[in-house]
């Protein structure tokens, strides 16, 4: 069976084809063409990738994606599918577990969710579980800035404590929708905040992910 990485990839450009190039998304200026374009950047320029999270390195990134997206459509849908090449240590089945599974579920989201009348998808268990793996390992650096405590539940009553602090907001939610907040995309991920009023309205318009 694929990884759940790989899957989430290739169900993510069949979702670029039914929408196009112009469809929106949830990264904020982005057109799911600049959302290929960005994902081609990762998997292909490592010179470029870099200004993900370095900000002496954005311009360039910026200048590599925007080359990137004025490819043809069909021929970005196409980078997207095929993933990083040959060379790239990422082909590697757990390098690409560890660095794509999120990226790409999130990424998947973005579009699904900025279309009118989206629903959740229906993740099984063991995706759930991968999520969930996932958010323990991150949750602290996707928190490292939010001025709260936070701490992360699942329903079965699991937790991560992202944020040390008293008192907490307890954020309760499938894996996959924590996951959504943590990154960013706190307006579209059907979690429940409990706490302090003035924390959970902190926490709402904070900014999170990298």
């Amino acid at each position: 069976m694929p990884s759940w990485s790989r899957l989430e990839r290739l169900a993510l450009a069949d979702l670029f084809e039914e929408v196009g190039p112009d469809a929106p998304t949830l990264c904020e200026g982005w057109a799911t063409r600049d959302l290929a374009a960005h994902l081609v950047l990762r998997d292909r320029r490592p010179d470029a990738a870099g200004g993900v999270v370095l900000p002496q390195l954005r311009p360039y990134a910026e200048r590599v994606r925007r080359g990137l997206a004025a490819k043809p459509w069909p021929e970005l849908i196409t980078l997207v599918r095929e993933g990083p090449p040959a060379w790239s240590a990422v082909r590697l089945p757990p390098l690409d577990a560890a660095v794509n599974t999120v990226e790409f579920f999130v990424h998947h989201e973005d579009v699904r969710r900025a279309a009118d009348g989206w629903q959740p998808r229906t993740l099984g268990p063991d995706f759930q579980d991968t999520l969930w793996r996932r958010l323990r390992t991150t949750g602290r650096l996707m928190m490292r800035r939010v001025p709260v405590g936070v701490v992360f539940r699942r329903p079965d009553g699991g937790e991560v404590v992202a944020k040390a602090a008293t008192p907490p907001v307890i954020l309760s939610g499938l894996p996959s929708e924590l996951v959504l907040f943590a990154y960013g995309r706190q307006g579209h991920a059907r979690v429940e905040l409990a706490g302090d009023a003035e924390l959970v309205d902190q926490l709402r318009t904070a900014k999170l992910g990298l």
